[in-house]
């Protein structure tokens, strides 16, 4: 987003709107807006209201310049405005969903889409909104319902790829011998093929790629080795096509993570070496491009490169982050059979996190992180 959207001159009319705001979620001295407005899912933009310091709209993901005006408009209303009917029930979900209270918001957002009539400017935002909260509640099935059912009325528009692509991740979270499941797949996976194919459809470069993500985990899940890699390597040549057409540096190294992904599932995760040494060249102070090298020389089994990485990687990370590359270089350390290494590693990262403040800290990570250490000291674990 901050590469490729906004950069795009059509925002500039919108500076006096706002006072703009960035947060670095990972930095010590931001956690407790964090803490005050939590952060589930990156990106997250959020509108607040000065006046009562709430969240008046939330939008999780990425966005085109056409949608993220809708989202300003949307945004604006909200937090002045005094709604009624099917505006009133979309402020109470979003008011709801700002707060990430996913499954209060779920049936406020079905009040709206109820009340609003079926060429509101707010239907798209409403539906993706829904469809993130039935997501994130494991509601699979009525997932799947939804986005099969606004699919049809968005076909047209941005709003397809994020329905077809988590309509198409909730079936196939469906249990095995759920009714309706096979054919839920193949109808989503038509809808994803068909928004990959429409080049002239207008969308972020991440929406695209999550899309061949979804659809080589859907011929995984049809045990299709063959038509997995086929999608794969087309994944890689519209990424490799669009880092060659980038105008930046920036915007070439806000791909890798994408490309990386799309590497790994054609099984060319190789490639990754010499697009991510570039990366750290042009901007040595980010962590982000040795960490992920630390990650690929491990699948590589370059062992020693794979620890050098890592090292680097964490002489900048900071933040919650920094438990990521601690764990990294514990897989390094185990996987050369140094269980001793990889038992300080973990240590390590364990008493950096219990060591974050508020906000920042997390129980479940504390937790899995206790838990690699129980596997790792069991009897017989380094054998």
């Amino acid at each position: 987003m901050r590469a490729f959207v906004f950069t795009d001159k059509a925002l500039s009319r919108h500076a006096g709107q706002f006072v703009w705001l960035s947060i670095d979620t990972e930095k010590a001295q931001n956690a407790s807006f964090v803490k005050k407005y939590p952060i589930r899912a990156w990106p997250s933009f959020y509108v607040i209201d000065p006046n009562k310091e709430t969240i008046a709209l939330r939008w999780v993901g990425g966005a085109t310049v056409s949608q993220l005006e809708k989202i300003f408009a949307d945004g604006i209303r909200a937090a002045r405005g005094k709604p009624k009917g099917a505006d009133e029930a979309l402020a109470r979900a979003d008011l709801l969903y700002g707060a990430g209270k996913y499954a209060e918001a779920a049936p406020a957002y079905r009040e709206a889409l109820r009340l609003m009539p079926r060429d509101a400017p707010q239907y798209a935002r409403a539906a993706e909104s829904l469809l993130f909260c039935l997501q994130s509640t494991d509601q699979h099935s009525e997932c799947v319902r939804l986005a099969r059912e606004s699919l049809p009325r968005l076909r047209q528009t941005a709003s397809a790829a994020n329905l077809a692509g988590s309509g198409l991740d909730c079936a196939l979270a469906l249990p095995a011998a759920a009714p309706g499941r096979a054919e839920a797949i193949a109808a989503l996976e038509s809808e994803a093929s068909a928004v990959i194919a429409d080049r002239k459809l207008a969308l972020a470069a991440d929406n695209r790629s999550a899309l061949y993500g979804s659809l080589v985990s859907a011929r995984e899940d049809a045990k299709d080795e063959e038509g997995s890699r086929r999608i794969a390597r087309d994944w890689v040549a519209y990424l490799d096509g669009e880092a060659a057409r980038v105008a930046s540096a920036e915007q070439r190294t806000a791909l890798d993570p994408n490309r990386l992904n799309a590497y790994r599932a054609a099984g060319e995760i190789e490639k990754a070496v010499p697009m991510l040494a570039q990366s750290e060249k042009d901007f040595p102070d980010d962590y982000n491009p040795p960490a992920r090298l630390a990650y690929v020389y491990l699948h590589l089994k370059r062992y020693d490169e794979a620890l050098a990485a890592s090292d680097r990687a964490l002489s900048l990370v900071y933040g919650p982050r920094k438990i990521r590359v601690f764990s990294t270089l514990a897989d390094i350390h185990k996987a050369k059979g140094d269980t001793e290494a990889a038992k300080k590693t973990l240590e390590d990262a364990l008493a950096y996190a219990e060591s974050l403040p508020p906000g920042q800290r997390s129980d479940s990570a504390i937790a899995s992180l206790k838990k690699r250490l129980e596997t790792l000291t069991a009897p017989g674990a380094g054998s």
